[in-house]
């Protein structure tokens, strides 16, 4: 069993790296686990990485991660090797276990697992993966200005990528596995498409193999009624059907869609309180670097506030009320009425600071403690004793010092 952590981070990606830059450089212990003995995740597997911001010029994913992991290191984040295949998130410190048989513990997990796109498994696409065979447009497209590359796949995003291929690429060959006309995509993706005058079709066939000597040379097609195999020659191949979360050890542990990407809040929280999601395994509108390392950062913060709170609920409240009854009072500074409350609760404790605690906490930076209160009416005062919440008053009507007098009572 390992020491405790603040802050563990699942995942050696971009969203994974700056979630520990920013953890460890608020002062939370920090480590971040990682089957891979070098971090970055599937942007190392890009060979040239020019669209994140102040990186061109020939950056490469792996040099960028690179530096990603360093500026981690150096604020003092921890990395730990090992393939997770259990976690438990039922208490206050959530448990992750691992294929070798390590245990680590931490009052916070951040889950970057990452999502590999969907490949198609035929000879030379794992070889020319980044010299000529890509899974993504966006990153990707710049390489490819007045050459031919071609498009696998007729879902809605692999003809969107295809139709943004059309503004830099000479032509973009669409290889279809259905019927002449026949689309996976939205109609009206279709129609737009097929007046397109750059893109091209080829329709009741497979690629059946990416053939190329350092760089993609050809594709070898399979038309699948006659089994005729034919060459088409092309720069480049894009491949567009679909991507694969790693979250199979997440199943019945936070809440997933039906894909399998974690469900989040613009926050990175996912419905267990204190268990966050970043990076590609989210579900998300635009999977790159960017948005992983904006996820990553927002996770963070979002924890060190969530840490925040537990430590004031579990030192100022809970610790004390073992030895007398302790107030805690839930206001916010915009609302006068709750002010007025507020000074109603200091007057009641005025002078007694020896049998009574008072704590207030302006429910905006502290959504977590008011939630799980349950705490709707702002203000409400609770009466916490033994470490158990035991009376409330909810109102500003009601909050006098009478009822809080009868409360204590």
């Amino acid at each position: 069993m390992s020491e405790l952590y603040d802050l563990l981070i699942i995942g050696a990606g971009p969203g994974g790296l700056s979630a520990g830059i920013y953890g460890s450089r608020a002062k939370l212990k920090t480590a971040i686990l990682d089957k891979n003995a070098e971090p970055g995740g599937q942007a190392t597997t890009t060979e040239e990485l020019e669209n994140y911001p102040g990186f061109f010029n020939g950056s490469t994913g792996p040099g960028i991660m690179k530096k990603f992991a360093e500026h981690a290191k150096t604020f003092g984040t921890e990395f730990l090797r090992g393939t997770v295949d259990e976690v438990d998130f039922s208490g206050p410190v959530k448990k992750v276990h691992t294929q070798q048989g390590d245990t680590y513990e931490s009052k916070v997990v951040i889950l970057s697992p990452g999502a590999n796109p969907r490949k198609i498994n035929v000879k030379g696409e794992a070889e020319l993966r980044g010299k000529g065979v890509s899974y993504c447009a966006t990153c990707d497209a710049d390489f490819f200005v007045d050459l031919d590359v071609v498009v696998v796949g007729n879902g809605d995003a692999a003809i969107e990528e295809a139709m943004y291929l059309t503004k830099f690429a000479a032509t973009v060959t669409v290889i279809v596995i259905h019927e002449k006309g026949n689309l996976d995509c939205n109609k009206a993706s279709a129609e737009k498409a097929m007046k397109n005058p750059k893109l091209k079709w080829v329709w009741n066939s497979t690629v059946e193999e990416i053939a190329g000597d350092e760089l993609v040379e050809k594709v070898v097609l399979k038309n699948i009624d006659t089994g005729e195999l034919s060459d088409l020659e092309t720069n480049g191949v894009f491949v567009f059907i679909g991507t694969v979360p790693h979250t199979d050890f997440l199943k019945g542990k936070v809440d997933l869609d039906d894909r399998g990407y974690i469900i989040t809040n613009d926050m990175m929280e996912t419905n267990v309180p204190g268990v966050y999601g970043v990076g590609d395994a989210r579900v998300k509108y635009l999977r790159q670097v960017v948005t992983a390392a904006s996820d990553g950062a927002i996770a963070s913060s979002a924890a060190e506030k969530y840490l925040s709170e537990l430590e004031t609920l579990q030192n100022d409240v809970l610790d004390v009320s073992k030895e007398k009854p302790v107030l805690l009072a839930f206001w916010a500074p915009q609302i006068q009425e709750s002010i007025d409350s507020i000074a109603a609760v200091d007057k009641v404790v005025e002078g007694k600071n020896d049998q009574v605690g008072l704590v207030k906490l302006d429910t905006y930076r502290a959504k977590k403690t008011a939630t799980q209160y349950k705490v709707d009416q702002i203000p409400t005062v609770v009466l916490f004793k033994d470490d158990k919440d035991v009376g409330r008053i909810s109102g500003a009507d009601n909050i006098t010092p009478e009822a809080v007098e009868a409360l204590l009572k």
